[in-house]
This record gives structure tokens, sequence and C-alpha cells, in this order.
């Protein structure tokens, strides 16, 4: 009977997640070989959000399109589980006692063929170029090259892939 009923609550929410991840495709431009890759993955905000063809993101991640940016995700590009991609966030140093507070805002932009590891936080303005790699539990503040291998908080350049040419 249980096994039964974990089966029924299994269905219902992949259901539920695919309405869901159909409603972004409606609001969003995401291409139909985009896959969500997951389950409680939330796309929100007024901006812009487009992915590329057989690009992926995984469980539990977020991107927050803040109006007037955009974020942008390249062809087969990977995002692993628990990833975080902001266009908007507060500023750190500054008093947060105060009602208004300073804000960075920009786009983030995701070259073809990147691959981000799991809980990776992605800040406002960060541009990845293609077939570079963000390792596991890194803090992106800056761009990151293309062909290239970065990780850590904050995230810094560890070596330039090999070009297979």
């Amino acid at each position: 009977m249980l096994r039964l009923l974990a089966k029924i609550v299994v269905a219902l929410n992949q259901k539920f997640q695919s309405v869901i991840y159909r409603s972004y495709r409606s609001k969003y431009n995401i291409s139909p070989a985009f896959r969500f890759n997951g389950i409680n993955i939330m796309f929100y905000g007024n901006g812009q959000i487009d992915c590329g063809p057989n690009s992926y993101i995984g469980d539990y991640s977020t991107i927050q399109a803040y109006d007037n940016c955009k974020v942008v995700i390249g062809k087969r590009s990977q995002i692993s589980h628990n990833v975080r991609i902001y266009t908007c966030s507060d500023v750190a140093d500054q008093d947060f006692s105060k009602e208004e507070r300073a804000i960075k805002m920009g786009d983030v932009i995701i070259g073809d063929y990147a691959w981000i590891g799991a809980n990776v936080f992605i800040n406002p303005g960060v541009i990845i170029g293609e077939n570079s790699i963000v390792g596991a539990n890194s803090v992106l503040t800056k761009n990151v090259e293309p062909w290239s291998i970065v990780g850590g908080v904050p995230a810094k350049l560890i070596r330039y892939k090999t070009r297979c040419d």
C-alpha cells in the first residue's frame, strides 16, 4: 500500500513539475531541446531568459531575470543541481539597516559548451566563456575566459583547457 501511494505521489509531482516547466517555456525563450533535468527548478522575473538547444539545468536550480536584464545559456551547456544565477543583488559593502539599498545589476551570459558544477552561485553581470568549466561550490564574481577551468570562493583560474583541434 505504501509503495503504491509513493508511486502516486511521485507521478503527481512529475505532472506538477511539467506544468511549471511548460509555463517557463511560454514566458521565456527556451529551446524545445533544452531540458529541465530534475525537480524544483525555478525561473522568475520580468527580464529575458534564453536557453539554447541541448543544454540542461539540474534539480533545485534558480534563474532570476530582473527587469531589463537577461540570462543567456548557450547550446550544449550543462548546469548542475542547486545552481543560483542572479541578474540583480544587493551590494555587499553597505549598511543593511538603511531603508534604501544599493544594488548591482547585469546580464549573465553562459557560452556554448560550458559546464557549471553543483552548488555554484553566479553573480549579476558575469560572462562565462565557451567551453569553460566552473567547479562545484564556486562563487563567480568575475568573468570566466573561454576554454578555462575556474573554482573556489571567489572563483579563480585553475588552468586553461587543452585544445584538441
